[in-house]
């Protein structure tokens, strides 16, 4: 009746995967931690020690190797986003590190600004004030060497609209 057969039925029986039992996985697992390349005469020796097919060994060291490789790359990510976490915190500590620094660079300028214009003491006579006479009016920014410059008696002038 194998006529009646259609043709995507196999004729050929179906193998039964062999388990191997824990002593047998031991030994192997102990030989990979060994070395992970398995040699031909290896092989055969392991396949002899086992009790098992030369061919049976060889595809249990590939598969040992492809899931070893999968968890050293899990392994491998994991680290990097424990690194990507700590760099993020580190980057975020920085930014408000900044943002209040630059809040206290803000207070300062507000209150050099409030100083403007700086006047000489009225011991020095006018010539010389006029020299001397520091005015910053919109300036944004104001930078310490102008602010030293003025304050040591350099004639500064900054008017920007």
């Amino acid at each position: 009746m194998a006529f009646l057969q259609s043709p995507n039925q196999k004729q050929t029986p179906k193998r039964l995967k062999k388990r191997l039992t824990e002593d047998q996985v031991r030994l192997l697992e102990s030989h990979f931690n060994y070395e992970m390349k398995l040699e031909p005469d290896r092989k055969i020796q392991l396949a002899r020690e086992l009790g098992l097919q030369p061919r049976q060994v060889a595809i249990w060291y590939q598969n040992k190797r492809a899931r070893w490789k999968n968890q050293t790359l899990e392994l491998d990510y994991k680290a990097l986003q424990l690194r990507l976490d700590s760099v993020a915190a580190e980057k975020r500590r920085l930014e408000r590190e900044v943002g209040r620094l630059r809040g206290e660079l803000q207070k300062a300028q507000d209150a050099i600004i409030q100083f403007n214009p700086i006047q000489l003491p009225p011991s020095t006579n006018q010539s010389l004030q006029e020299e001397v006479t520091c005015t910053w009016e919109n300036v944004g920014q104001l930078q310490v060497d102008d602010l030293f410059a003025c304050l040591m008696g350099a004639k500064v002038q900054k008017l920007q609209n």
